[in-house]
Order: structure tokens, then sequence, then C-alpha cells
């Protein structure tokens, strides 16, 4: 940990302690490999460098264009060689605390944004803010930048990002004859919630809530009506609120499962996937999800079924909150320089713009954003193209804390507030006070 970074609070030194006690059960053969600290792996043979660079890519375009890349990098680099290293989205937190905590963390390391704050508070991340190529950074826009800068500091570089939309059924849309919403024109809240209610018939519902991880998408979407939950002061310290603000997207969503019931109760422990089979039949003729799931609706969708992308709905602005998905490098490295170039290397325009198109997500870059490939109507690419000028940091983007709160507060709380099992003002409770304890121990 270097000189001048905040102290990690006791609980999360006895987990990272505990989780490196059990590293070499936990981590996968990849990730024993000697770490970037380790003195075998500073140069081989010939003074040729070697660089782990940990990826979290998963479909098979996105591993196919990460792989390919890695490949036309090292043809071009024989003294600075990338070894791919694969990882997993669900267990990449604890995979880090255990390598950051044992000096054998990847070199380059792939995550998401709102994991990164532990982790740059910590010491674990190099500062990147004056490693970055001035390319790189005039590329990317401001507000991207905001969601790996903390305590005015870089220490991720966003790359991909991912709109939350309503993925529809064209043909329940057009026999309802309610107004198709823009990007321009987007829907109201209570438009949404008004629409919903005009397409449910019977056992049919008007939209699905798949909330197994109601976190992100509740706080995210609240950005829209100017809703924060966390609140930073001007110490630095930061407080959890529950505002009117912040509760017209969960009272929206509440109402339509135990009020209009407009929304199926049945997706509520599922996760986006688990619903496109009730979305294809029928039975929702909306269901929230995040852009990259066209994938997967193009891939299993039965012949002839006609859906559609349409924007979140808005409040005061079409605003939302993103994580993205970013690259770091780790404070351990003793090539920093190397890493960062190849960074710059698979975040050029035309490479940024193949990494999205594997991962069916929209780029940060300004240039790759511009492409054509990315502005078609097949495919409803034009529509999250369309959203990227909306996309904010998430709230929780800098909160030291926030996956305490989130796991140990915030996902049983909206449960039962979406279940019906609880009341807004409980659940405001909840979030507030217990919030505020859980936040406390870190910022001391």
């Amino acid at each position: 940990m270097r000189a001048g970074d905040e102290t990690t609070t006791a609980a999360p030194l006895a987990r990272r302690r505990l989780l490196a006690a059990a590293a070499a059960a936990a981590l996968p053969a990849a990730a024993l490999l000697p770490g970037c600290a380790d003195g075998r792996r500073r140069r081989g043979a010939g003074g040729r460098i070697t660089l782990r660079f940990q990826s979290l890519a998963w479909q098979q375009d996105s591993l196919k264009a990460n792989k390919q890349l890695v490949a036309e990098w090292n043809s071009r680099h024989p003294k600075v060689q990338v070894q791919y290293v694969q990882g997993a989205w669900s267990t990449v937190h604890d995979q880090l605390l255990t390598s950051f905590e044992g000096g054998e963390a990847p070199d380059i390391i792939h995550d998401a944004s709102d994991d990164l704050a532990d982790f740059a508070y910590g010491g674990d991340l190099a500062d990147l803010t004056d490693l970055l190529p001035p390319r790189l950074k005039q590329d990317i826009p401001r507000r991207s930048w905001e969601t790996g800068t903390f305590n005015g500091r870089i220490y991720g570089v966003p790359f991909l990002q991912e709109p939350r939309v309503l993925i529809a059924d064209r043909g329940k849309l057009r026999r309802s004859r309610v107004r198709i919403p823009t990007p321009e024109h987007p829907w109201t809240w209570q438009e949404f919630a008004e629409v919903a209610q005009r397409l449910t018939r019977g056992t049919d519902y008007g939209v699905a809530w798949p909330l197994k991880e109601p976190v992100s998408a509740t706080l995210n979407l609240a950005l829209s009506t100017g809703g924060r939950v966390f609140h930073r002061h001007p110490d630095g310290k930061v407080e959890v609120r529950f505002d009117a603000v912040d509760q017209v997207v969960p009272r929206t969503v509440h109402d339509q499962l135990n009020v209009d019931r407009s929304a199926s109760r049945a997706t509520l422990g599922m996760g986006g996937s688990d619903t496109l089979p009730g979305f294809f039949a029928g039975r929702y003729a909306m269901v929230p999800l995040g852009f990259s799931y066209r994938q997967q609706i193009a891939q299993q969708a039965p012949r002839g079924f006609d859906w559609t992308v349409l924007p979140a709905p808005r409040g005061t602005a079409l605003d939302q909150g993103v994580s993205p998905q970013t690259l770091s490098i780790a404070e351990d490295c003793p090539f920093k320089e190397e890493a960062m170039a190849f960074i710059d290397f698979l975040l050029r325009p035309a490479n940024m713009v193949r990494l999205a198109l594997g991962d069916w997500l929209l780029p940060t870059g300004r240039e790759a954003l511009a492409d054509p490939a990315l502005r078609v109507r097949r495919y409803e690419w034009a529509t999250g193209t369309a959203l990227a000028g909306s996309l904010r940091s998430a709230p929780a983007q800098s909160v030291r804390g926030y996956p305490e709160w989130k796991d140990k507060i915030a996902t049983p709380g909206l449960q039962e507030y979406y279940s019906g099992a609880i009341g807004l003002s409980t659940l405001r409770e909840r979030l507030v006070e217990d919030g505020n304890v859980v936040l406390a121990r870190y910022q001391r």
C-alpha cells in the first residue's frame, strides 16, 4: 500500500487474509502462475517481457475477438509478449483479493468500474493518470473517465458500456396501439406503467422484471428521476439517503408487481436469461434487460418472432447509470508502460469496435461509437448508440463498502419490498439506517 492511501478497515483485512489462506484451493490453475511481483517472471530469455492479461470475456464472439487481438499484439511485439488468462465475472472480486494479497495479481486486469473502489483505495491498482496516451484520454468522454476515477486519479480505463433497455414484443405493441417510444421521445415512468397495464391480458403480463440481482438495476435506472442514494459530503464521506426522487423507480416496479398486477411475480427471482422462454412464448410483452441480451434473443428466438429494443423510461432526464468494463494495471507490475501500451493497442478505435461487436455492447470511445457497424438498424444497434450520450457514472461507483451494503442490506431489502413482504418505510429504514452503519466502517 502506498503512502497517503486510505487504509483498509479491519473487516476487509480479515477477509483478505482468510481468502489468501485459501488461495491455492480457490484460484484456477492459470491464476496460480507466478505474479507480477515475482522476479522469476520479470524478464525471460533475451530480455523478453511477459505480461499476463486476465480477461473476463465469456461469449464466443468476445472470446474470439480478445484472443485474436492478443495474438496480433504478440506477432508485432516479440520483446513484449502478452499471455491470455481466462477469468470469470462470478468470481473475479474474490479472486483479485487473493491474488493481490499473495503478490500474484495479473499485470493487466479486466473488471467492471463498480468493482474497483476498494482495490484503488487499497493501493492494489496502479495510478494510470500520467500513463495514459493523449489519444486514448481524448477519445473517451469525461463522463466515462469518471467511472474509473477515485480521489481524482484514474485507476481503470472504461472501454465497454451497457445501457438498460426494454426488449419488447413488437406484435403485442402494435396490437395494443400504444405509442412506440424512441430515444428522442421515450416513455415517462408513468406512461410505462400505463402501457404495461394495457399490455396485460389474462395470464399474459405487460412486463417481466428479472430481479434476482435488483440493486444495480434499481440504482442505475433511478438516475433518470434524479435519484442518487449515495451522497458525498465535502469531507469525502458518503451518506445513504432514500429521498422521494430515489423512490420513483422502486415504487413503480413494486406497484406493477403488487398493485396493478401488470408484472409477473414469477420472474422476481430470475436472472435475465431465465425470462426469455416466457418472453418468446408471449407471457410477457416487455422485459427490461441489458443491451447485450440482444445476442441471446437473436440466437434463441423462434423463427418469425418479431422483437424490438426500446429506451428505458425517463423521469426528469433519460440518464441512467452505468458501470463500464475497465482495464487496469496492478500496482506491483514492474512494466507499467508496456502494459499501458498493450491497453492502448487493445482500445484503438477499430479494435474497440471489434470488442464491442463481440460483446454486443457499446464502446466508450467517440471514434469507435461513430463506426457505421454500430449504427445499423439490424439487431437495433442504432437504438443503443443513440442512448450512449445519456449514460452516466453509476451512483455507487466510488463508494467504499458498496459491495457489503449491496449484499447485506440492499439486495435482501429490495427483494422483500418487491415481493410485497415489507413496505416502503421499512425499506427506507434498512437502506439508510442499516446502510450508513455499514459504510461508516469504511470511512473511519
